[in-house]
């Protein structure tokens, strides 16, 4: 189950000779925390690289205003690139999770750029390829695992991601282990929509979590408390409640 493809990013990839042509013929620009970046069905073609800050690609649902997030994106990757090389509309939407500083390339020049040069080709199709794969994996985590073991690894996915050190183990129920931040734009409702359950499903598992001193949440932020109870639910485990 993950969000972030982990492989090298595109720009880190490229050679320098390729990255100094990708600024040439692009333009940055800036997003607000919770812009879109592009808009699913849209029929645009540029695409944007990321240069600072994480984005949300989502997919709208049938339930009314509900959306599915399907990945984080997050400095060095490329958005929006299968509307630029194969002419379809935009297949999901891209929105700024903070701050976001981009590079914005045409969708023409882009496939210049991708056709003057293998390596950025193969890049293109190793990233391709790799989202796929993980695509995949997300697919069976929703038809084989309960909410709140969703919620349990999404979240300790999240602060991988964040970098922070695994959490002192804490005695459960007592919250005494040192608590670290998930995410601190990454509210309650990103987190339903980030395992594909109903608001209402995720804040019954945070209270069952944050009741057994596991979690502790604030306005738009997620502490956690006990990683290793948050392994255990993830793996299958209770931790007795």
């Amino acid at each position: 189950m993950a969000l972030v493809v982990q492989d090298r990013t595109f720009l880190d990839a490229l050679s320098d000779e390729a990255r100094k042509d990708l600024f040439r013929i692009s333009v940055e620009r800036t997003f607000r925390a919770d812009e879109h970046l592009l808009h699913e069905q849209d029929d645009s073609s540029h695409v944007l690289v990321l240069l600072e800050g994480w984005a949300v690609v989502s997919t709208a649902t049938d339930r009314s205003s509900a959306r599915l997030i399907l990945a984080l994106r997050r400095r060095g990757e490329v958005v929006g690139e299968m509307a630029a090389l194969g002419g379809i509309r935009r297949s999901a939407s891209v929105t700024a999770l903070g701050p976001v500083r981009t590079l914005v390339v045409p969708g023409a020049r882009f496939r210049a750029f991708a056709g003057r040069d293998p390596q950025v080709s193969a890049l293109l199709m190793a990233q391709l390829v790799s989202r796929l794969h993980t695509a995949d994996e997300e697919r069976r985590t929703l038809a084989s695992l309960t909410v709140l073991q969703r919620v349990a690894r999404r979240l300790l996915e999240l602060a991988d991601l964040q970098g922070a050190p695994s959490a002192p183990t804490a005695t459960h129920g007592t919250g005494t282990g040192d608590a670290y931040p998930v995410l601190a734009q990454f509210a309650q409702h990103d987190l339903a929509d980030a395992v594909g359950a109903t608001r209402e499903a995720v804040a019954k598992s945070l209270r069952l979590l944050r009741t057994a001193g596991v979690v502790r949440t604030r306005p738009r932020r997620i502490e956690l408390i006990d990683h290793d109870a948050l392994r255990l639910l993830a793996a299958g485990g209770n931790i007795g409640f």
